[in-house]
């Protein structure tokens, strides 16, 4: 079981609580953990990635471990203590501004 936190924004769209518990089939992955989001979610879909290319929106930022995996290949695994629930996988909305 994986652990997803999302901002509140989110939570808020998707209609969930703080944190999520996903099933994800096979390793656990970026990919594989949002796409396990979006299906049972759809509303998030188009929202933490291009709903074409799959890539990450620019204003968010993927944290695990206390490690930023936004730059990190969607096919790499995550941190086994995220695939095994002991950690949580998190959806940050960056800060910006002038």
């Amino acid at each position: 079981m994986i652990r997803v936190v999302l901002p509140s924004n989110l939570r808020t769209l998707a209609g969930a609580g703080k944190e999520i518990e996903l099933e994800v089939p096979g390793q656990a992955t970026q990919r594989s953990v949002l796409d396990a989001l979006e299906e049972r979610y759809p509303a998030l879909r188009g929202t933490i990635r291009d709903q074409t290319t799959k890539l990450r929106r620019p204003m968010l930022r993927f944290f695990a471990c206390e490690e930023d995996l936004s730059d990190e290949a969607p096919e790499a695994p995550l941190p086994e203590a995220v695939a095994t629930g002991a950690e949580p996988y998190l959806v940050v909305g960056a800060m910006s501004g002038g």
